[in-house]
């Protein structure tokens, strides 16, 4: 078996995947101050009510874009599990041309996510997924990484407004009935979720202006469900593209479950 984890702003992400299947996945908060003790005890704890034992994993990857918790997760992953793990970053093979100025600088989230996605749908292919940032990548027919944008996510804009506006209440980031509210709740609601879609269809637009052909868009992150499904300009959602991405990098670099 083979343990990824993508290691998020907010959150990170745990998935098993058993001969090229995903049998189990996690959801947990990134928390930098926890040392590899409490990380391997809590990984040991969600497997204990599993039937995946720690003698199981033979492979471990890790994407981070919180470098101190990379530390700390291998050598938990070392200690508790006796693997040590993959962290994707400059010198991991990964199959595909990354066209920047700086490669180098590219989010490792974003070149997993740019690979998983081309790997499943083919290109052209423009992934978003919402994050802490939201953040979209183009890739092209051949499979190159041509770059992408990076936003600011809806729960960093939220709480932006709360913050900066002394009077106006916190809200659930729910779907509010009509764009037209009519009280505070709602109109904060409809400025937050359907402003958001409009920013993401304006951006998705703008990309296929410039990329060849007909892309497939491909929505990931944790509030991809909500704001997908308001918008025609998302065609799939998949929720462990990342995971997924993971694990086929894994094994272009002689992991095998």
């Amino acid at each position: 078996m083979i343990l990824t984890i993508d290691v998020g702003n907010t959150n990170t992400v745990l998935g098993v995947f058993s001969d090229g299947e995903l049998i189990k996945d996690w959801r947990i908060s990134t928390d930098k101050d926890k040392t590899a003790d409490e990380y391997g005890i809590l990984v040991y704890n969600l497997f204990s009510y599993t039937e995946i034992e720690t003698a199981d994993i033979k492979g471990i990857i890790i994407s981070s874009v919180v470098p101190p918790v990379v530390t700390v997760l291998q050598k938990a992953a070392e200690l508790f599990i006796g693997v040590k793990p993959l962290i994707i970053g400059p010198g991991v093979k990964t199959s595909m041309n990354i066209l920047m100025e700086n490669p180098r600088e590219v989010g490792a989230d974003r070149v997993v996510n740019a690979i998983a996605a081309y790997q499943k749908y083919g290109g052209p292919v423009i992934i978003v997924d919402f994050g802490t940032a939201t953040t979209l990548c183009a890739v092209t027919k051949k499979g190159d990484y041509i770059g992408g944008a990076i936003a600011p996510g809806i729960g960093i804009a939220s709480e932006a407004l709360f913050n900066y506006a002394a009077k106006l209440p916190r809200v659930e980031l729910s779907r509010p009935e009509k764009a037209i509210g009519k009280n505070t709740i709602m109109a904060i609601q409809s400025g937050i979720i359907y402003g958001f879609v409009g920013q993401v269809e304006g951006l998705i637009n703008r990309f296929i202006q410039e990329i060849d052909g007909e892309p497939k868009v491909i929505a990931t992150g944790g509030l991809a469900g909500l704001i997908a499904k308001e918008t025609d300009s998302i065609h799939i959602i998949d929720a462990f593209l990342t995971l997924e991405g993971l694990y086929h990098i894994g094994k272009l670099n002689g992991i095998i479950d």
